[in-house]
């Protein structure tokens, strides 16, 4: 019994993660590394939003004159053509009940 509590006064009881008595982590040089290397990146990130390639009026427009939006539009338009059957009449789907066209013909 004295072995298994002096095995165990190392852990705290309970959740290890949580509360008063809890495990924390040491930090490392290489937590610290990685988190230089995170805020670098993202300040990186963040000059090339500030920065943009076009400006906001060069910018406006472009897709429209490379007419890719009506491309996708012709190309949406013939796949559901394709999915969907051509329009038919009611005429067509109920020709089969018409046997003769007047009603005193028996």
């Amino acid at each position: 019994m004295r072995l298994t509590d002096v095995l165990w006064t190392k852990l705290p009881r309970g959740h290890i993660f949580k509360g008063k008595h809890r495990l924390v982590k040491p930090v490392t040089g290489l937590d610290i590394h990685k988190k230089l290397r995170d805020l670098q990146r993202e300040e990186q990130n963040m000059f090339y939003l500030r920065h943009s390639y076009l400006t906001k009026e060069e910018s406006y427009g472009h897709s429209q004159e490379q007419g890719r939006f009506e491309k996708w539009m012709r190309k949406w338009k013939v796949l559901q053509a394709e999915k969907f059957g051509k329009h038919k009449p009611m005429d067509n789907h109920l020709s089969h009940l018409r046997s003769t066209d007047g009603w005193e013909s028996y």
